[in-house]
């Protein structure tokens, strides 16, 4: 097989570019919730101040459900018996409001300190 002109190049790019290229890392540990029985568990979630951390939410209803929060500015479906990463932060102090939009009932709070 003969590579064209253009593959050592490209080869070479990619030896710079990967290395520097990184994924959004947050600060702290990764926090799950579960969906459960139209719940959040836990319904209330801490995390400090100022870091990034990223949210694993695990739907284990057999029903599709969409994590969702105005304050945050996330949205994210999640299928039945899967999970999903959410990143937020850096936040400021405060109370954070999520709720699963197709049971809008389901209600938890992210709560920053």
């Amino acid at each position: 097989m003969r590579l064209t002109p253009i593959a050592p190049l490209l080869l070479m790019l990619a030896v710079i570019v990967l290395p520097v290229a990184t994924p959004a890392f947050a600060d702290e540990p990764a926090v799950t919730i579960a969906i459960r029985d139209h719940q959040f568990v836990p319904s209330e979630v801490q995390i400090r101040a100022n870091a990034k951390v990223e949210l694993i939410i695990r739907n284990e209803q057999t029903i599709a459900a969409e994590f969702e929060s105005n304050s945050l500015h996330r949205e994210k479906v999640i299928a039945p018996g899967k999970a999903a990463s959410v990143f937020v932060g850096p936040l400021k102090a405060g109370r954070y409001e999520f709720f699963d939009d197709f049971h809008p009932a389901t209600r938890g709070v992210l709560i920053v300190q």
